[in-house]
């Protein structure tokens, strides 16, 4: 994370018998793969050795014949990474009772008494303009930290807006002594940026009357992964496996999915690299005949395109649009309705 700010009781100058620390959790990502081929063979009678199967990923062979584009090797994140809409946001939060070393090889300083610790997270989102809570209500019982121990606590937060986001950990605390005892807090502040993955595109065209005077019409979608190469500056991007893409209908409507989404029968799961894309295709008719009355707005209001997918290591992340629809046109005043 970036931008850290601390605040503290102005009274106190002293350092903290408390620290904190903030660590992301995140899943292993699967290790990319390139199309390297076989090594030529040399003039040489030394007979060169056989290509390992996980450098063949692109390259047909026999021991790996199906191109793809991750091997088995898990990597960890090399830093805080990228946070994306749809996904959740989850850390670590540990406040650690700090043992003082000694001073210039002298006896080791008198340890003091923690006791009533709390940890309180809450998250700045761009559009709230309070802070949300992340920790349940009754997280406000205090623990008793002996010399070297660690209070932690586990957060998470489901991203759904583009921005800044700002964490904000309180640490409060009662120091004593063998003559004196105070209360202590501190608040760091933790801040990030969260980015699109997805970039939904529509179109709807209309496609006539049914066999039972009903409107139809065509919904195409397009899903294009925009992840880019993160922090790390490797370019390699965030790889996505959508899982599923469906429409939520109003009532009064019925559709037909084109895309054989879940229904299996050989077709492979969808794997998008950063910068390619996914059309799937809708088809949307109402249930009834059409009676020649349009909706008040002049627009018909479809539903909700519902997309679910898995990172690299298995994270799952959802999206929905918004209601999704098209403009309808009103029929003259005294004239005749004409059919789509």
């Amino acid at each position: 994370m970036s931008h850290q700010r601390h605040f503290s009781d102005a009274a106190v100058k002293e350092p903290h018998s408390v620290s904190l620390k903030v660590l992301r959790l995140t899943r292993p990502s699967l290790v990319s793969q390139y199309p390297l081929s076989p090594p030529l063979s040399s003039s040489s009678s030394i007979t060169p050795p056989p290509p390992l199967p996980a450098s063949l990923s692109y390259s047909p062979s026999s021991t790996n014949p199906t191109p793809f584009l991750l091997s088995p090797i898990l990597a960890l994140p090399p830093s805080f990474g990228s946070a994306y809409v749809g996904t959740t946001f989850s850390c670590t939060l540990c406040a650690n009772h700090d043992i003082p070393p000694p001073i210039d090889g002298g006896p080791p300083l008198s340890v003091k008494t923690i006791r009533d610790v709390k940890i309180e997270a809450e998250m700045k989102t761009p559009s709230s303009p309070t802070l949300i809570p992340l920790l349940p209500p009754g997280n406000d019982e205090g623990t008793d930290l002996s010399p070297g121990g660690t209070l932690q606590k586990i957060v998470s937060f489901d991203l759904r807006e583009e921005g800044a986001h700002t964490l904000v950990v309180q640490v409060s605390y009662y120091e004593a002594t063998s003559t004196s005892g105070r209360a202590r807090m501190f608040r760091k502040l933790y801040q990030f940026v969260c980015k699109g993955l997805l970039v939904v595109r529509t179109k709807t065209s209309a496609l006539g009357l049914g066999k039972q005077g009903n409107r139809r019409w065509v919904l195409e979608a397009q899903i294009e992964n925009s992840g880019g190469g993160g922090e790390t500056g490797d370019g390699g991007g965030e790889v996505v496996f959508m899982e599923e893409i469906g429409l939520e209908l109003e009532k009064g409507l019925r559709g037909r999915d084109l895309n054989f989404w879940g229904r299996g029968r050989g077709r492979e799961k969808v794997v998008l690299r950063a910068g390619e894309g996914e059309e799937v295709v809708f088809v949307v008719e109402e249930e009834g005949e059409w009676d020649g009355k349009e909706e008040e707005e002049g627009r018909r209001v479809f539903g909700v395109l519902q997309i679910g997918w898995r990172g690299e290591g298995g994270g799952r992340g959802s999206l929905a649009t918004g209601r999704l629809g098209t403009r309808v046109l009103r029929p003259r005043e005294g004239g005749a309705v004409s059919k789509v």
